[in-house]
């Protein structure tokens, strides 16, 4: 009946603060501090009860809240309160518990720290990134819960996109940790990078770039950077060099490199290096990418068939919507009459599919969209998301 009568919710997350204050009441007793003090804090104790039972939670929990005084003894209590809050999305009572707790002067160094850091977290989860990025560069100072707070502080800049501070704090937790952040520090490299391209600022945005490069060799985004920077200031055979390394660097990311590579080998005149370069990845990379551009350019030599003959190789080993797509089209171009009017309707319908399909994916959290995103939108985690390969992918 009790749970008909106000809702499992409601019971589960008051239950706990109920039984903190029936067990300090019970250890005061035990303690021999049954006069007065504790005869008002069974009152009280009934009569947040009594709130609970009628449906009115918030003085409920005052009451409650008000029934703990701060010692040695309900400290943890407090905080566990404060993050209870927190989870259910309280935040404003969250920051009430733990400013109280944090202004009573009798809390020893390591009880006001952890304090100091549940209220960090709580200026987080409502938004108030300066007063969080104040409280764990307090933390950083007294030399408490440093790592936690490095972490967090990597957040906020990345949330603020002030790049160089998240270098600066990431290098400190990698010192602190021990673990490996080469390749977070090298996004953050490239973002300030991006930053400078898009004010026209190539010399800046190169020096970024080659940061980024020698703090992890390995990251592709780098190595775009690079190659579009240096076909923008024409400089084609550098870009191609650029472009080719992405392959070494990571395979799953081939098919971001090849169109730019295909324009600067027109610029420099050398298709037939291109070819021999496409047909190289196309053996050693499963996707799609390398082989629908070989067709490409079969096709604009009037070489249709074998346009098609390319295509339908990988088909047989792949099976590929882009590459049946790309198949019906040129198909439909030498087709007759009498087949032409299935061919349309089958490109219509690989058209449709292609169109709904998502072209990226994260590999930590699922998460798919038609854009790649060097910082996953939904996890915030950086390089994990790529290509999509299969049927429906590369």
């Amino acid at each position: 009946m009790l749970l008909e009568a106000f809702g499992p919710g409601l019971l589960w997350f008051l239950l706990p603060v109920a039984a903190a204050s029936g067990w300090l009441i019970a250890k005061r007793e035990q303690q021999g501090q049954a006069g007065s003090g504790a005869k008002k804090l069974s009152r009280d104790y009934f009569r947040g009860i009594d709130y609970v039972l009628n449906e009115q939670p918030d003085r409920a929990i005052e009451v409650f809240i008000n029934m703990l005084d701060v010692d040695s003894e309900t400290v943890e209590t407090h905080l566990a309160l404060g993050n209870l809050f927190r989870r259910r999305g309280e935040v404003d009572r969250a920051i009430r518990i733990h400013q109280n707790l944090i202004a009573r002067p009798n809390l020893v160094k390591e009880q006001r720290g952890l304090a100091v850091l549940e209220l960090g977290k709580d200026y987080m989860g409502s938004g108030l990134l300066d007063r969080a990025e104040s409280l764990f560069r307090e933390l950083l100072e007294l030399g408490m819960y440093k790592s936690e707070a490095l972490q967090y502080l990597v957040n906020i800049y990345q949330q603020e996109q002030d790049w160089e501070k998240a270098v600066e704090v990431t290098r400190e937790l990698s010192s602190e940790t021990g673990v490996n952040t080469s390749s977070s520090i090298a996004h953050f490299y490239s973002e300030q990078a991006d930053t400078q391209v898009g004010q026209g600022n190539l010399r800046q945005a190169a020096a970024l770039v080659k940061e980024a490069l020698k703090v992890d060799p390995s990251c592709v985004r780098a190595s775009l950077a690079a190659g579009q920077i240096a076909m923008t200031e024409g400089r084609f055979e550098e870009a191609i060099l650029a472009f080719r390394r992405v392959e070494q660097q990571d395979g799953d990311f081939l098919p971001e490199a090849i169109h730019p590579l295909v324009a600067c080998y027109r610029e420099v005149g050398r298709l037939d290096e291109l070819v021999a370069y496409l047909h190289k990845v196309a053996d050693n990379h499963a996707g799609i990418t390398p082989v629908l551009v070989l067709a490409e350019l079969a096709a604009e030599r009037g070489d249709l068939d074998q346009a098609i003959k390319y295509i339908d190789t990988e088909l047989r080993q792949r099976p590929s919507v882009r590459g049946l797509d790309r198949m019906v089209e040129y198909s439909l171009a030498q087709a007759r009459d009498e087949g032409r009017d299935n061919l349309v309707v089958l490109r219509e319908f690989t058209s449709e599919l292609l169109a709904d399909s998502s072209v990226y994916q994260c590999r930590d959290c699922g998460f798919t969209g038609k854009s790649l995103h060097w910082q996953c939108p939904s996890c915030k985690n950086w390089n994990s998301v790529k290509p999509i390969h299969g049927i429906a992918g590369e």
